[in-house]
C-alpha cells in the first residue's frame, strides 16, 4: 500500500503517544505529554503522521523555524531529539519512500528545507541505519555531529567501580568515609538553586527549563523523572535529575554540584549508584548527553564523563536546503 502524509492534530495525541512507546526509537521527547509542557505559541508546530493502510507507521514531531527569509521544517525545538519516529520492522523500500514523502511535503509547503535531529542509536530497539541511509542518498548531509557520553550497562552492581577511572573510585570512598548519603528527592527547588548558580558561574548561562516547567515535567512524568541527591549534614551537595527516555536508555539530564561543598565528592558518588540503580532497572544504557557545542568540545566536560567509563557516540543533525 501507498505511504501517505497528514498533519498532526490534537485530537491524535493519544494514538501519536501510544505509537511513539511502541517504535523501534520512540522516546519521552516525542511524545506530545512532553511536548505539551511548552506555552501554546513558543513554537509553531508542524508535527507530521505517515501511513501505510491507514495504519501509523512513522510520526516526526516538527516546528517551523524562519532564518534568512528561508522557512524551515525542523525536528521541534522543544525537544532534545525529534526526526523519524518508526515502528520496528521498517523496511528499506519503506525508509525512502518516508524521506520522499516528507520532501515532497516540504516542497508543495513552501518550505526551503529540513532539518532533522534523531536519537543516537543506543535508542533503538532494533538497530537501524535506513532512515539515515535514505537520507544521505537524498541529498541530505550533517549540518552537524555532537559527541553525546554513554555507559553500556553489560556490568553487574558489583563491578561498576572497576569501570571508574583511579581518581573516581577514590572519590566515592572519600565520599562514603565523609558520610554522604544518597536518596531519591522531590526538593527540586534547593537543586534548582544550585544548578541555577553553578551554570551561571561557569558557562554564563541559564537552565534549559525554568523551576516551574521542571517541577511540570515531574508532574507529567512521575514515574520517569527523579531526581538524586547527594546529602552531607542535612546538605545537599549535589545533585542528578533523570530522565528515563525509554526501556533502554536512562539520561542524566541536569547534573550539578554546591561548590561549598566540593570536598565532599557528591557527583562521583552519586554516579555510583545512579549506574547501580540503571542496571537494576534494566537499563541497556545511561547516556550523560553531549559534552560538545556545534562541534566544539569541552574536554574537562568529556574527561569528566569519560572517568565513570564513558565512551562517546554521534548525536547527529541532518539538513538539505533548495532554492
Amino acid at each position: 500500500m501507498e505511504l501517505t502524509i497528514e498533519r498532526y492534530t490534537p485530537e491524535q495525541r493519544d494514538t501519536w503517544d501510544t505509537f511513539v512507546w511502541q517504535a523501534n526509537n520512540g522516546t519521552i521527547f516525542h511524545t506530545r505529554q512532553f511536548l505539551s509542557y511548552h506555552p501554546e505559541g513558543r513554537f509553531e508546530d508542524n508535527s507530521l503522521i505517515f501511513k501505510k493502510d491507514d495504519r501509523i507507521v512513522a510520526v516526526m514531531p516538527a516546528t517551523i523555524r524562519h532564518e534568512e527569509h528561508r522557512k524551515i521544517l525542523t525536528s521541534h525545538r522543544g525537544a532534545s531529539y525529534g526526526g523519524f519516529v518508526t515502528h520496528f520492522y521498517l523496511g528499506i523500500r519503506d525508509a525512502f519512500r518516508l524521506v520522499e514523502i516528507l520532501e515532497e511535503y516540504a516542497v508543495d509547503s513552501g518550505f526551503k528545507g529540513i532539518d532533522l535531529t534523531p536519537p543516537p542509536q543506543i535508542y533503538f530497539g532494533r538497530p537501524s541505519n535506513y532512515i539515515d541511509f535514505a537520507l544521505m542518498k537524498s541529498g541530505f548531509g550533517y549540518k552537524k555531529r555532537e559527541i553525546s557520553s554513554v555507559i553500556p550497562l553489560t556490568f553487574g552492581e558489583d563491578d561498576v567501580l572497576n569501570t571508574f577511572i583511579p581518581e573516581s573510585r577514590r572519590a566515592v570512598r572519600r565520599a562514603v568515609k565523609l558520610g554522604v548519603t544518597i536518596q531519591e528527592s522531590d526538593d527540586y527547588a534547593t537543586f534548582y538553586g544550585i544548578l541555577k548558580r553553578n551554570l551561571k558561574m561557569r558557562h554564563n548561562v541559564q537552565p534549559t527549563h525554568s523551576l516551574n516547567e521542571l517541577l511540570l515535567l515531574k508532574q507529567l512524568f512521575p514515574e520517569r523523572i527523579r531526581l538524586f541527591a547527594a546529602m552531607a549534614d542535612d546538605n545537599m551537595v549535589a545533585g542528578v535529575v533523570m530522565f528515563d527516555c525509554n526501556e533502554r536508555v536512562t539520561l542524566a539530564f541536569y547534573i550539578s554540584h554546591n561548590e561549598d561543598f566540593q570536598q565532599y565528592r557528591g557527583v562521583n558518588y552519586l554516579f555510583y549508584e545512579i549506574i547501580r540503580w540503571s542496571i537494576r532497572q534494566g537499563f541497556g544504557y545511561l547516556d550523560y548527553g553531549i559534552f560538545t557545542v556545534n562541534m566544539d568540545p569541552n574536554w574537562g566536560l568529556g574527561r569528566f564523563k569519560e572517568s565513570f567509563g564513558a565512551q562517546g557516540v554521534f548525536r547527529d543533525t541532518w539538513m538539505k536546503l533548495w532554492d
